[in-house]
C-alpha cells in the first residue's frame, strides 16, 4: 500500500499553455504540481509506475476574474463569509479553483461592508481578490446595476476600499468617459497606486476617450512596482458598451486593438447567452489567446434552478438559465461554471489549448500570480479531470481533493 504522502499521478489527454498532450502523465506531490509531460517521458523522469490510460482530459484549475456567486448565494448579498462560501463552494466543485468575487454598485455603506466579508475570504486562501463593477459606471449602460445607486466618480472612496481590502482589491469596472476617472488625482491614479487595476467597462464613451483612457492606463501602470499584470483590463466585452457602429465606432474597437498590441486583457463571458460564439472565435483569431480572459459573470443562479433570484439591491428572474432583471428585461450576469463557457468557446471552434489558456494562464497572469493557472512542474497542484466530453469528474485544489459533499456534476 502506498504511502498516504506519496505523489499521486494522473493519467489522460493533458492540456498544458502550448500543447495537447495526448496521453500524458500530471504527478501530484503535495501541494505541489511535480512533473507533467507524455507517457514515453515519464520512466525517465523518475515515474516508472504508471495509472492505466485513460480517457479522461486533464486541464488546470480554472480561474475566473469575474463571479458574482453561485449555488444560491450572491457575493453582493453576503453578510458573512460564511454565506459568501457557498457561491466559492459551487464553482469550485466545477473546477474553478482559483476565483476573484465581484460585487456591483451599491451604496457606500454597502460597499464597506462587503469588501469586509470577501477580505476575510481572501485572507484564508478562500477567494483571490475582490473585483469592484461600479459605482462610477454609466446610467446609459448600467446593464444590471442598480442606476439609482452609481455615483460620481471619488478617488478617495476607492482608497477607502481599497484599504478595507488589505491588498486584495485587483480590479475596479469604471466607464472612462466619466468626470474624475482620468487626470492626475482621478480614480485611474488611485487604483494604480493601491496595486489594483482599472478595467474599463458599462461604458458610452467615444473612441477617443477610451483610447485616451486606454494609454493612460497603460502609462500610470508602467511608471508602478505593480503587483499585478501591469495590464489594464476590459469588462465583459461588447456587454453593457456603446455598441460598434461604422460613423460612431465607440469604445470596442479601441479595445480590441489595445488587446491585440499586448497593452489591455479583455473579458468575454462566452456562455452563447452573453456573446454568440462565433464572435469569441473571431475575438480570439483577431487578438490572440493570451490577451483574453474568459469569465462567467455568474450570479446566485449558477448551478441553480429558475426562479427568483437578488443580484446587490435588484431582483432577477431566471428562465430556461437566462438570468434577467425582473423589471427591465436587461440580462443579470450568468448561471453557467467556466468549465460550461470552456466546452461552448471548444463547441464554436476555438482550439482547446487556447480555450484553457484565457480560462485559466490569462486570467492568473492578470492576477500576477505565476503558481496557478497552467500545468507545469513547481505551479499549484490544482487540476480539474473531466470526461471526453469536458464534463468535470474530479477537482483537485492545493493537491487535495475537492470533497465530495461540494461537487455537483453538470
Amino acid at each position: 500500500m502506498s504511502s498516504p504522502d506519496a505523489p499521486t499521478l494522473l493519467r489522460g489527454r493533458v492540456v498544458t499553455p502550448t500543447a495537447v498532450i495526448d496521453d500524458g502523465v500530471v504527478v501530484l506531490d503535495g501541494p505541489l504540481l511535480a512533473w507533467v509531460g507524455p507517457v514515453a517521458e515519464a520512466g525517465e523522469a523518475g515515474w516508472p509506475e504508471l495509472p492505466p490510460a485513460s480517457a479522461t482530459t486533464l486541464l488546470p484549475g480554472l480561474v475566473d476574474l469575474h463571479t458574482h456567486g453561485g449555488g444560491g448565494a450572491s457575493y453582493p448579498d453576503s453578510t458573512t463569509p460564511q454565506e459568501a462560501l457557498v457561491a466559492v463552494h459551487e464553482h469550485r466543485a466545477h473546477g474553478t479553483t482559483t476565483l476573484v468575487a465581484s460585487l456591483v454598485t451599491a451604496s457606500p455603506e454597502t460597499l464597506r461592508q462587503r469588501v469586509g466579508v470577501l477580505t476575510e475570504l481572501a485572507e484564508e486562501g478562500e477567494i483571490a481578490g475582490i473585483h469592484l463593477e461600479g459605482p462610477f459606471v454609466s446610467t446609459v449602460r448600467c446593464g444590471a446595476q442598480d442606476p439609482a445607486l452609481i455615483q460620481m466618480p471619488d478617488a478617495d472612496l476607492v482608497r477607502e476600499l481599497a484599504a478595507l481590502a488589505r491588498g486584495h482589491l485587483v480590479t475596479m469596472t469604471i466607464a472612462p468617459e466619466l468626470t474624475g476617472i482620468l487626470g492626475d488625482g482621478g480614480v485611474v491614479d488611485a487604483l494604480v497606486d493601491v496595486g489594483a487595476l482599472p478595467s474599463f467597462g458599462h461604458s458610452d464613451a467615444s473612441w477617443r476617450v477610451t483610447d485616451a483612457a486606454l494609454t493612460e492606463g497603460a502609462s500610470r501602470l508602467a511608471a508602478a512596482s505593480h503587483p499585478r499584470s501591469g495590464r489594464a483590463t476590459v469588462t465583459h466585452l461588447f456587454n453593457a458598451m456603446r455598441p460598434l457602429q461604422h460613423r460612431s465606432p465607440g469604445p470596442v474597437p479601441a479595445y480590441l486593438e489595445a488587446a491585440a498590441a499586448g497593452r489591455a486583457v479583455i473579458e468575454l463571458i462566452g456562455d452563447g447567452t452573453h456573446l454568440d460564439p462565433g464572435l469569441v472565435r473571431s475575438v480570439f483569431t483577431l487578438v490572440g489567446a493570451e490577451n483574453i480572459a474568459l469569465v462567467t459573470d455568474a450570479m446566485a443562479a449558477a448551478g441553480m434552478p429558475d426562479g427568483t433570484y437578488r443580484l446587490g439591491s435588484l431582483e432577477v428572474t431566471v428562465l430556461e438559465g437566462v438570468a434577467r432583471l425582473t423589471h427591465g428585461g436587461a440580462i443579470a450576469g450568468g448561471t453557467a461554471h467556466l468549465l460550461d463557457i470552456v466546452r461552448t468557446t471548444v463547441a464554436g471552434g476555438v482550439p482547446l489549448v487556447d480555450v484553457v489558456r484565457a480560462a485559466a494562464t490569462t486570467p492568473a497572469v492578470v492576477l500576477g500570480d505565476a503558481s496557478v493557472g497552467a500545468l507545469e512542474a513547481g505551479r499549484r497542484a490544482d487540476v480539474l479531470v473531466t470526461d471526453e466530453g469536458l464534463r468535470p469528474l474530479q477537482v483537485w485544489r492545493a493537491g487535495r481533493p475537492v470533497p465530495q459533499a461540494t461537487r455537483v456534476t453538470g
